[in-house]
């Protein structure tokens, strides 16, 4: 969290505030934020730039500057993007400040500063660095069944992981992926590769509707996240399993349970979502053959 659908509700609601006006100065106030590049490295380098349009990829939002620089930054687990009053009083947690050249500045907030910053000149940088982190991003055209079943073939990895992974699929984290397992049916610690390409198909569409309903919300709150205004998002009014243990599967009424897979808490209907079958060893179907 923030997920694919936090971060366009956060480009879509800054985008109007900041296009056009001019970057007058970066103050980084953490050096965590750009480590191993220097605050004065970074301030240096985008100071003075008009802001040509913002931009996402997967989790990461892009200030595309004039002279061809990007400002990339990944707000992790608890990063915000806040419009204020230039003037105004700092809000808790102030790790960066966006000095504009309108009546408006945009403070990058982050209680547990895990988000980063960092700059890129020149569109092949961009693309390179995107390249080494992230794979299809599911609003393309190009994030297909197809493009799912060529991904998964032979992975033996839970699909839940499959999602979370970035470099196949950008964007989805655990909300989006419980909920989308549960809209195509499909048990969070089944193989990724064993699934036919009518199980692919439904994920993609469930994949494809879960984040379409995420940013129709402005995204989910359930702790830190806010939109540049300070509003929450209402997606978590929304959730029919993520966070809902031991209520009700709107599908079934079978109890929801949280399971363990990917190494993160995990939201499932085991009624809509079967669990897969246990595969025995060499050694119990010898024993039991010869009994």
């Amino acid at each position: 969290m923030p997920e694919l659908p936090e971060v366009e509700t956060i480009r879509r609601g800054l985008a109007p505030a900041v296009t056009g006006l001019t970057l007058e100065r970066l103050e980084v106030l953490d050096a965590r934020w750009c480590a191993p590049a220097s605050p004065s490295e970074v301030a240096d380098r985008v100071a003075g730039r008009r802001v040509e349009r913002l931009s996402r990829r997967g989790k990461y939002l892009v200030w595309e500057l004039a002279g061809d620089v990007h400002l990339v930054l990944h707000l992790r687990m608890t990063g915000n993007l806040l419009v204020r009053r230039r003037g105004a009083a700092d809000p808790p947690h102030l790790r960066v400040r966006f000095v504009l050249s309108g009546a408006d500045e945009v403070a990058f907030t982050d209680p547990r500063r895990f988000g980063t910053g960092v700059v890129l000149i020149g569109e092949d940088a961009r693309d390179a660095y995107f390249s080494a982190r992230l794979g299809v991003e599911p609003l393309d055209p190009a994030f297909t069944g197809e493009a799912l079943r060529a991904l998964a073939r032979g992975r033996r990895a839970p699909v839940k992981a499959f999602l979370l992974s970035q470099e196949r699929i950008a964007g989805v984290g655990n909300i989006y992926a419980d909920e989308a397992l549960f809209r195509a049916g499909i048990h969070p610690l089944r193989p990724v590769g064993t699934l036919t390409i009518g199980h692919l198909r439904r994920l993609r569409d469930a994949v494809v509707e879960s984040l379409e309903a995420g940013i129709a919300a402005r995204g989910a709150t359930i702790d830190d996240f806010r939109q540049p205004d300070g509003a929450s998002g209402s997606f978590q009014n929304q959730f029919l399993v993520h966070r809902r243990a031991g209520e009700g599967c709107p599908r079934c009424g079978r109890a929801i349970a949280k399971i363990r897979a990917a190494g993160r808490g995990t939201y499932v209907c085991t009624g809509c979502q079967r669990p897969p079958r246990l595969r025995r060893s060499r050694t119990q179907a010898g024993a039991r053959a010869a009994s």
